[in-house]
């Protein structure tokens, strides 16, 4: 799965898309995606695969396209506890990171 998300990445590069690509690079607790998981945003709003889910996939996406406008990657850092955990997307409390860079 993580190929095909790098491989559309690049078509979308190649095509002259400007492209972001966000990676799980840390879980702790209940974590809806496993290390390694990528999502790949676009300028133009186009997504392929997942990091997570719910609201935080939508705050990775915002910070993808920041990144495509500075060039400067990203540590995002998402915690809840389980009494918040299901209005945030995730299943039940937990803990993740995500890294979000500039492709190319």
């Amino acid at each position: 799965m993580t190929e095909d998300i790098l491989a559309t990445a690049a078509a979308w590069a190649d095509s002259g898309e400007t492209v972001a690509i966000a990676t799980v690079v840390e879980t702790w607790g209940s974590s809806p995606r496993p290390a390694g998981s990528m999502l790949a945003v676009t300028a133009s709003g186009r997504m392929e695969g997942s990091v997570s889910g719910g609201c935080i996939e939508g705050a990775v996406a915002d910070a993808a396209r920041e990144t495509m406008t500075t060039g400067s990657p990203q540590l995002l850092d998402f915690g809840i506890s389980d009494e918040r955990a299901w209005e945030v997307g995730l299943a039940c409390g937990g803990k993740l990171k995500v890294f979000v860079e500039k492709l190319g």
